[in-house]
């Protein structure tokens, strides 16, 4: 137990690691971001002294003391301006022959400045002011040369007001407030160093170039803010930021700060310490628990007994004393405690398995019920198939009564795919095309074919709700469903009535879904059918959703009506409730849940062309042969090359001997192969193989819970020719995988 502890003890150190290396990386950027915001800071104030110094040149291109030729007066009046702005190291104005007229030092030198590139520029200046870092000839300080042209109404130069900004003064950084191993370097266009802080702090020297250095190559670079980790001349490596300079082109200026390196490491240690200091105390904390916990239990053995007495006396015959047990008298009465908990166990067990066979005989009947009923309605249909067939291959009908025949067998074949697709709802194995819907549009839409269908002795009211929640749901089956409960109305309204269809929103709580285990609490959209026919006894309520149970006369209607609502809901993830009373009538509500996905709503399809084909080749695999050879005449019709074959094991054959296949077209229950095996081992042969199956039954290979998995296609028998053709198509244009 000690050594459990300790190792468990050596988490919390990994975890410290772990968190300091993370805390390290976050610190680290984080230090580089405020290297950023002050280079940025200090960019921002020399752009402000500079709109400041435009701002005052225009204000004093006014004064009357400038504009007359009194040079003592000009020069006085400049000198005032200067002991009130201390950061520039001078001001002057300068006569359009380049001669210096008057300045703010009131030295009365006489000074040609035509060789000064600010003047000359100032020359061709129309509007704006010029700008330019030089080196003052008297001061030897680095300044910003403001150069603002006053020129007369009508665009003649009046003269030059010059302003010189020290630079020095403004970029500065204020001592209390900056880490002492920061470094700021200002650099021209061309690499000449400006400004440098603190003095030689950067290792270069005001005046030299800085150009053909790994710092001043980073500088010059680019405009945009951005930092770098460089080596200085003098050995030390700093990261460098790189102020975002694009506002100050016209200055010519680039801002660079540096950190060394060492400093943002020894942030990052110093973070590191406060980390192992917590996680040390955490590891010591964990230690002391382990050690506490093994010592209680070794000293307390009885203690897991009488827990384990307690599992058992509560139901849970699984309690065991946990191994290893005590040694002595103690660990043979522990023994003793799972041996019997094991008897007890094994006894419920045999209750339960019993409770199980009961369960299926249950199951049994029912199932025995169903296939009654099924074979009942077949029955019915194979009469009139092959009553029709005999007819037909006798051959001595006349042209209408054969067609009548046709029509005849036609009609039995799609009641027996309704009374397939019934069964199919209501086991919950039909599969589904969920799309986001508008209950109340989709109600709206039927309503006239419902009118029509239910008679005029029905009187159809609809109550659609306001901001009714849109379901997501299969709508061709919510159609059906629906269709299904107003003909049950129908019926049970003999001599007329009202129907009346109402949508609303619903929330079913925790309370319900308590009473009804089928129930998930939540939001729902309800759809309630409502007739005033002659109701249902209260005896035969719990039965009307049991396929083929129907309180209709004999032949009067097939009893899974409502067996498929029930399914269709359930597998929707919804629930239907129902009430009735004798002499009243009934109502049936749908509980369909909200859809809380911002999905696009699902477009009807328009009826298209049918779709064709232009020579490809399929491999139709059916062990029904009057289904395949239906399936091949009616592709071969279509435009296709069909290979077939009878099991998925001459499928294989097929295309180990190379002949070309587009796509495979199987059945999904075959004996010896299912379709998916056969799918699997042909795309083994086939990488890429375009894959359609087919079946009137879909098992857990294809479908669960009722969806068909992703990139699988399935066309549900039985299937009609546009059916047919447009599966086909839309398989054989799938992009391969």
């Amino acid at each position: 137990m000690l050594l459990i502890a300790l190792l468990a003890s050596a988490v919390p150190a990994l975890l410290a690691l772990l968190r300091f290396q993370e805390e390290r990386q976050i610190g680290l950027v984080a230090d580089r971001q405020r290297l950023l915001a002050f280079a940025h800071d200090r960019v921002q104030e020399l752009r402000q002294r500079i709109l400041a110094t435009k701002q005052l040149q225009f204000g004093l291109a006014r004064a009357s003391d400038l504009a007359g030729q009194d040079r003592d007066a000009c020069s006085a009046f400049l000198s005032e301006v200067r002991e009130a702005h201390p950061q520039y190291t001078g001001i002057l104005t300068i006569n359009p022959n380049g001669r210096l007229f008057c300045d703010s030092l009131n030295t009365r030198r006489e000074l040609d400045l035509n060789d000064r590139a600010y003047f000359r520029r100032s020359l061709g200046t129309r509007e704006g002011v010029v700008l330019e870092p030089v080196f003052g000839r008297l001061t030897g300080r680095a300044v910003m040369q403001v150069a603002y042209p006053v020129r007369k109404p009508d665009g003649e130069l009046r003269f030059v007001l010059l302003a010189s900004l020290d630079l020095a003064q403004v970029l500065t950084p204020d001592d209390n407030t900056t880490p002492a191993a920061q470094r700021l370097l200002l650099l021209d266009d061309k690499g000449l160093v400006l400004f440098t802080w603190p003095e030689q702090g950067a290792g270069f020297k005001r005046g030299t170039s800085a150009a053909d250095s790994t710092l001043g190559q980073f500088g010059l670079a680019a405009r945009t803010a951005a930092t770098a980790l460089i080596t200085m001349p003098d050995g030390p490596t700093y990261t460098w930021a790189r102020a975002d300079t694009a506002g100050l082109a016209d200055a010519g200026l680039r801002v660079l700060v540096g950190t060394p390196e060492d400093a943002f490491l020894a942030a990052a240690v110093q973070r590191l310490r406060g980390v192992a200091v917590l996680y040390g105390g955490l590891a010591v904390a964990l230690f002391l628990g382990l050690w506490l916990m093994a010592e209680r239990s070794i000293r307390r053995p009885i203690a897991r007994m009488t827990a384990m007495a307690g599992r058992l006396a509560g139901g849970d015959l699984a309690a065991r004393v946990d191994g290893p047990l005590p040694t002595g008298e103690i660990g043979e009465l522990a023994a003793a405690f799972n041996h019997a908990a094991q008897a007890l166990q094994a006894q419920r067990a045999d209750i339960d398995r019993l409770n199980e066979r009961l369960q299926r005989s249950q199951r049994l009947e029912a199932v025995g019920q169903l296939t009654g009923g099924v074979a009942h309605d077949f029955n019915n249909l194979l009469t009139v198939v092959l009553g029709n067939a005999d007819l037909l291959a006798g051959g001595g009908l006349d042209e209408p009564r054969r067609r009548q025949a046709l029509e005849m067998l036609t009609r039995a074949a799609e009641r027996g795919a309704v009374l397939t697709q019934q069964l199919l709802a209501f086991a919950r194995k039909q599969p589904l095309a969920p799309s986001k819907v508008d209950v109340n549009r989709l109600v709206a839409t039927l309503d006239p074919m419902l009118r029509r269908t239910l008679g005029e002795h029905i009187e159809v009211r609809f109550l659609p709700a306001e901001d009714l929640w849109p379901t997501m749901v299969d709508p061709t089956q919510l159609e059906n469903a629906l269709l299904n409960l107003c003909l049950n109305a129908r019926d049970a309204m003999v001599t007329g009535g009202q129907l009346t269809l109402e949508t609303a929103n619903t929330t079913l709580d925790q309370a319900y879904a308590d009473q009804h285990a089928d129930v998930v609490p939540g939001d729902y959209t309800m759809l309630a059918v409502s007739d005033t026919g002659v109701g249902i006894d209260p005896k035969d309520l719990h039965r009307v959703f049991e396929p083929f149970f129907t309180t209709k006369d004999k032949g009067k209607g097939t009893g899974l009506g409502l067996a498929m609502v029930y399914g269709f809901a359930r597998q929707s993830a919804g629930h239907v409730s129902i009430y009735s009373e004798l002499g009243h009538g009934t109502t049936i509500k749908v509980y369909l849940p909200r859809d809380t996905e911002d999905l696009p709503e699902a477009a009807r399809p328009v009826p298209e062309p049918e779709p064709r084909g232009s020579g490809e080749q399929l491999l139709v695999v059916e062990d029904d042969e009057p289904v395949r050879m239906l399936a091949c005449l009616e592709l071969r019709a279509m435009g296709y090359q069909v290979l077939e074959a009878a099991s998925g094991a001459d499928a294989l054959e097929l295309l180990r001997s190379g002949r070309r296949v587009d796509l495979l077209f199987t059945d999904v229950v075959m004996p010896g192969m299912s379709g998916r095996e056969l799918a699997d081992a042909a795309r083994a042969l086939r990488p890429g193989l375009r894959v359609l199956f087919a079946s009137g039954y879909t098992e857990n290979a294809i479908v669960h819970h009722g969806r068909l998995d992703a990139g699988v296609q399935l066309l549900p028998k039985p299937y009609r020719r546009p059916d047919l053709a447009r599966a086909v198509r839309t398989a054989l244009d799938k992009a391969v995988d």
